[in-house]
């Protein structure tokens, strides 16, 4: 039999979550962003859970011709735009909308025939300081754009750096409106923290992310507790070890978590290279047989051992949750100072997947 560690992956919590952030920008349309093969949780399997929207955002060409093939139809935007002046063939072939952030880009549109123009999104530098241009150059940029014949739509869009902090968008929402004057277009400016508390960002289209896999953009799953939003990926396992250690006995590499009084553990069928955090630390939560107990010690390439003293009937075959409904990615992430997005995207391809429709 194989290991029996799996994620499985709530097609039905995907479509809910989709219906909430409809919910909140009522008059914007939904680019559903599936990069990172569609955050971890496969982009075959998020594409059918997540049919009802308006259009899908990634980062990797290979990933937009892959949906394409599957048999979406809809929009697809780059939301890096494409690398090389190459690129162009196939966003025309697959009717791709590409984000455009630098003149190179411009220059290379300028020099092709599409079988039809395509549509653009440019990219305002508003503070995060990444990608786009400067408010200053932002106009000229929008009008050489303007007067393409190989640009059908134009839409302006920028990416938020503190949405999901008390700084909020206003200082960035200032740079949009000085930079967009007198541009008329369609506007892209919300993530999911934007999405979820500045409904001043929607505009025409908004770019959810993580709320559409259930955890929270700031990294606090409270900020989103009462919101709707379903964990859309439940991590599981079972134990596969249970002893009982002596006072004064050390656990897993380097002993760095010591008992001090005799106590039953188990082992759990996850390490790092499953993609749980190796550096999550004793105290990080889980759920073994029915109850939340904590992890203790380093966790192993392959094992993480945990605290049995909460669940006395657990033995070797109980269930163990990671993380899911029962204890909730946000927290493990927080226990391992890290973010949920981390998490999702680094599970290994040797975890099983299984669909929950």
């Amino acid at each position: 039999m194989p290991r029996p560690i799996i994620a499985t992956v709530d097609l039905a919590a995907l479509a809910s979550n989709l219906s909430i952030v409809r919910r909140h920008a009522r008059c914007a349309r939904v680019w559903s962003v599936v990069k990172a093969n569609g955050y971890g949780h496969g982009l075959h399997a998020v594409w059918r859970g997540l049919q009802k929207t308006d259009g899908f955002a990634l980062l990797d060409l290979n990933e937009a011709i892959l949906l394409r093939n599957i048999g979406w139809l809809g929009p697809i935007l780059l939301l890096e735009g494409f690398f090389k002046p190459a690129d162009l063939k196939d966003i025309d072939r697959y009717r791709l909308t590409t984000v455009v952030h630098n003149d190179w880009q411009i220059d290379a549109l300028r020099s092709i025939t599409p079988h039809a123009p395509l549509n653009i999104y440019l990219k305002l530098n508003s503070g995060m300081n990444r990608l786009g241009f400067s408010d200053r150059a932002l106009p000229d940029a929008w009008q050489a754009l303007s007067k393409l014949k190989q640009v059908a739509t134009l839409t302006l869009m920028t990416h938020f750096a503190y949405a999901d902090m008390p700084e909020g968008v206003e200082a960035q929402m200032a740079v949009v409106t000085r930079a967009g004057a007198g541009l008329v277009g369609p506007r892209c400016l919300a993530n999911s923290a934007a999405t979820l508390w500045y409904p001043e960002t929607h505009g025409q289209w908004i770019r959810p992310g993580i709320m559409l896999y259930g955890a929270s953009p700031s990294g606090d799953w409270q900020d989103i507790s009462t919101s709707g939003l379903k964990p859309v990926m439940t991590l599981q396992s079972e134990l596969i070890a249970v002893q009982a250690v002596p006072s004064g006995g050390r656990i897993g590499y380097g002993g760095r978590h010591q008992i001090s009084k005799s106590q039953r553990i188990g082992g759990v069928a996850c390490g790092y290279a499953d993609g749980y955090p190796r550096h999550a630390p004793t105290g990080t939560p889980i759920f073994v047989d029915g109850f939340r107990t904590r992890t203790l010690g380093t966790v192993s390439m392959d094992m993480l051992m945990v605290d049995l003293q909460p669940c006395p009937l657990a033995r070797i075959g109980s269930k163990v949750e990671l993380w899911g409904h029962n204890i909730k990615i946000d927290e493990v992430a927080s226990a391992a100072g890290t973010l949920s997005y981390e998490l999702m995207s680094a599970i290994a391809p040797r975890v099983a997947v299984r669909l929950r429709y």
